[in-house]
């Protein structure tokens, strides 16, 4: 994989924000505590996590439905209770040599006896971590769908971030959490719930209700895909044109780096943030 080692300069009235998709998740396995700490020593400006509902209510850091890919267990998160999932390992797939393979030496290992670095993370323990980083740490939050426990994920989410003094910022500008989803529904229920919470509405396509620019009704942040951004730049000027900030997901690569910025959008979400720091010379 090629290394950013080029610094490139980026407006200095606003800067790219770096979200840590999922961790630092190229390096340490994504989800874990183990991977959100190395992206705040990083220095990542935010964090990205995925939230889904276990079979007794908790809300959890996985991405996929079924736990299969990232554990040595199996089966679907909304069927486990987290008792279930807190005996598995969530570290042991992500292996010293997968990162060698990249040409890149690890500075993460995996220990068995650390288990709290690699187990299931709770949506709660993130957020003790980010309100324990020493220095702002924003988070994004997606929430999954479909699920079987539709509206009950937002809900939960909510009722965790205000404990957390987190889910009624003064304004949307001011918050230090954000929810993204691909379901226009999930956010409707978010802002119904909490109307200056920001609300970010991720994209693999633009239908084309969306071409001209437009968002889903209270939405003010768009959330494309890297391929949608290399393929149609146009569509950044429009949604920035309309107003909206732009939130660009999942850019690894120095060359997306670099169109990124040029574009003006307001956050690269990447896999590799200190790799992405650097190319932007911070």
């Amino acid at each position: 994989m090629t290394q950013m080692t080029h610094a490139r300069r980026h407006p200095a009235f606003r800067p790219v924000q770096i979200v840590a998709h999922r961790g630092a998740s190229e390096d340490a396995p994504e989800h874990t505590l183990a991977a959100y700490r190395k992206a705040i020593e990083d220095g990542a400006d935010a964090l990205e996590c995925d939230v889904r509902l276990t079979a007794d209510g908790h809300l959890v850091c996985v991405h996929d439905r079924r736990v299969n890919r990232t554990s040595n267990g199996r089966g679907a998160v909304s069927a486990l209770e987290l008792a279930d999932l807190a005996a598995l390992d969530f570290g042991s797939w992500k292996t010293r040599e997968s990162v060698r393979a990249r040409g890149e030496e690890p500075d993460w290992e995996h220990r068995p006896e650390d288990r709290e670095a690699t187990s299931v993370l709770t949506l709660e323990r993130l957020l003790e971590l980010v309100a324990d980083a020493g220095r702002r740490v924003e988070l994004a939050i997606e929430t999954k769908h479909p699920t079987r426990w539709a509206g009950q994920v937002e809900e939960r989410l909510l009722m965790l971030l205000k404990r957390f003094g987190l889910d009624a910022p003064p304004s949307p500008e001011e918050s230090q959490v954000r929810v993204m989803s691909f379901s226009a529904r999930s956010l409707h229920r978010v802002r119904a719930a909490s109307p200056t919470l920001p609300t970010v509405y991720l994209m693999q396509f633009v239908s084309p209700r969306l071409r001209d620019g437009r968002l889903p009704a209270g939405v003010r942040v768009a959330g494309p895909s890297i391929r949608i951004v290399r393929n149609q730049p146009a569509y950044v000027e429009r949604w920035k044109a309309a107003g909206h900030r732009v939130h660009v997901w999942t850019v690894n690569e120095p060359e997306d780096v670099d169109l990124c910025v040029d574009l003006g959008v307001d956050a690269i979400i990447t896999n590799r943030p200190r790799a992405v720091l650097r190319r932007l010379g911070r």
